[in-house]
């Protein structure tokens, strides 16, 4: 299963279809999404919601991060991506991150000693690597908190997005640190 653009804006297209004022619309015609996308309460009759197109959202972007889709084999017996995230979290995160992230393509060099074949940047500062940890962690922090499996506990978009524009920056700063 691969998350589509579709999975998300859903509910902001069934509630204006509707013309619910309430904000909100029991699902009657079944579930609507990718499977590991789709947010808990749908499955159990909720109502769409906005906090719903989050869920999705934020699950694709703990995809990102870890590498592993919501759907991987190794999901099973309970364990969600969610889950998943939230046991590595913080102590563990870079065990998790996918590696592919970690590697500074546009500076690499053949002959530049900084880089280790696939594990990425070798930097001699430990506060830099903290750093970047901080980066990553906070990301990964963010798709929990709006994957959270009751929609009054995930975080409003607005909120993720200046939190993602403060990771952002700071992986910036730590990047022009760097150079």
């Amino acid at each position: 299963m691969v998350a589509h653009v579709g999975d998300f804006g859903l509910a902001r297209l069934l509630l204006e279809a509707s013309d619910n004022s309430s904000q909100s619309l029991t699902l009657s015609a079944g579930l609507k999404g990718s499977i590991g996308y789709i947010p808990p309460e749908y499955g159990m009759g909720g109502q769409v919601s906005i906090l719903g197109d989050i869920y999705s959202f934020e699950i694709l972007l703990l995809e990102m991060f870890t590498g592993k889709r919501p759907t991987d084999g190794i999901f099973g017996d309970g364990m969600t991506i969610h889950q998943f995230t939230a046991m590595a979290m913080p102590d563990h995160a870079m065990d998790i991150v996918d590696h592919s992230l970690l590697i500074e393509r546009d500076y690499a060099d053949g002959d530049d000693k900084r880089y280790n074949n696939d594990i990425g940047y070798q930097d001699d500062s430990p506060i830099l690597e903290t750093r970047l940890k901080e980066c990553l962690v906070s990301v990964m922090q963010i798709g929990l908190s709006c994957s959270a499996i009751l929609p009054a506990e995930r975080m409003h978009m607005d909120v993720v997005v200046n939190k993602m524009k403060d990771a952002r920056d700071s992986y910036l700063n730590l990047r022009r640190r760097r150079s």
